[in-house]
C-alpha cells in the first residue's frame, strides 16, 4: 500500500506544479543576468507585443495590480527598456513603448530562456522532448 505522501507526489498536478517551479527558478535565473525579474520580462515581451500600450491596459492584459505595474515600468524606465508617454488618444492615461534597448533585451532573453528550457528538459531526449511539449500545449489548450 502506497502511503499519502506517495500518493499526492504520483499525481499529474503535482508532478507539473513541481516541474514548473523548476522551470521558472531556471528561467528567473536565467534573466537575472539582464537586470529582469519574470514579471518584468513579461511585462517587457507584453509592452513590445501590444505597445505602445496604456499602462493600464498592460496591467489588465496581464493581470497585475495597478500599483505593482507601477513599480514594474518605474524599474523598466530606470533601466532605458521602455518609455511612458502621454497617451495621444486619451491624454488622463500614459502609453507604454519598448524601446531598442528593451527589444535588445528581449531578444537576449529569449536565448537565456531557452538554454534554461533546455537545461530543464535535458533528462529527455530529443523525440520525448517534442512530445511533452505537445502533450504540455493539448492540455493547455483544452477547455
Amino acid at each position: 500500500m502506497t502511503s499519502a505522501l506517495a500518493h499526492i507526489q504520483s499525481l499529474p498536478t503535482w508532478l507539473v506544479g513541481r516541474v514548473a517551479a523548476r522551470g521558472r527558478g531556471l528561467v528567473a535565473e536565467a534573466i537575472a543576468a539582464e537586470g529582469l525579474k519574470l514579471m518584468q520580462h513579461a511585462v517587457l515581451a507584453a509592452t513590445a507585443e501590444y505597445g505602445p500600450v496604456a499602462q493600464a491596459d498592460l496591467g489588465r492584459r496581464l493581470a497585475v495590480d495597478p500599483k505593482d505595474m507601477v513599480g514594474i515600468l518605474n524599474h523598466l524606465q530606470e533601466a532605458g527598456l521602455v518609455e511612458r508617454a502621454q497617451d495621444p488618444v486619451d491624454r488622463r492615461k500614459n502609453a507604454v513603448t519598448v524601446t531598442a534597448e528593451g527589444e535588445a533585451v528581449l531578444a537576449r532573453c529569449a536565448v537565456l530562456a531557452e538554454a534554461a528550457n533546455a537545461e530543464l528538459l535535458a533528462p529527455l531526449g530529443p523525440a520525448d522532448q517534442r512530445r511533452l511539449t505537445a502533450l504540455l500545449t493539448r492540455l493547455h489548450e483544452a477547455p
